[in-house]
């Protein structure tokens, strides 16, 4: 324990995910020991985040304005949603290159331990952007994990009545790993998700 200010510090960056007390030690002690770290600015940031950040009222991703950049995109291809659980998942699937299509944020996942129900989630937002039948393909990619596949299972139920093609993300063994350290879920995804080679 420190004394003080110092600990105040270490304690509040304790409380950012991610970060342990380890790393909020290291991370404060940055701050109190490097001259060139200007404080002041850094300050000022995490305040203009805090008052200008919001939600789309669109898709629920993190935006400066009442709609993010891909939501008033008019290149992006309408008739296609991807169904992720965080904003950060958006930027994941933003630096492949590979969706031109618009997103729709949860704003979590279906975890029953933690409390958080179908209800918690912003599944009648979504319900409310397939009104006027522009939606053609629903992609749902929710984490692998057992909050993600209860949240894509529940998600899939909700969609059948809809006449849209529902898919989900593809899931097996990473490029450059090894079969040996795969686990069983993970190796078994990785068979019900092999294709054909062509020769």
């Amino acid at each position: 324990m420190y004394e003080g200010i110092v600990q105040e510090l270490i304690d509040e960056l304790g409380h950012l995910p991610g970060i342990g007390p380890k790393s909020a030690q290291r991370i404060a002690f940055h701050i109190v020991q490097t001259e060139s770290l200007d404080v002041s600015r850094l300050a000022e940031i995490l305040m203009h985040v805090h008052e200008k950040v919001q939600f789309c009222e669109v898709c629920g991703n993190v935006s400066e304005q009442s709609r993010c950049n891909i939501c008033r995109d008019p290149r992006r291809d309408a008739a296609s949603i991807c169904v992720v659980e965080e904003a950060k998942d958006v930027v994941a699937i933003e630096r492949t290159r590979e969706f031109r299509g618009l997103y729709h944020v949860l704003g979590g996942a279906i975890s029953p331990i933690n409390g958080v129900g179908a209800d918690s989630l912003r599944m009648r937002e979504l319900m409310q952007r397939l009104a006027d039948d522009t939606v053609t393909e629903i992609i749902i990619a929710t984490n692998p994990n057992l909050e993600g596949e209860a949240t894509a299972a529940y998600l899939s139920r909700l969609l059948h009545p809809f006449e849209l093609t529902v898919t989900r993300l593809a899931s097996g063994l990473p490029v450059g790993g090894d079969l040996e350290y795969a686990d069983e879920v993970t190796l078994g995804r990785a068979f019900e998700g092999r294709r054909r080679v062509s020769a």
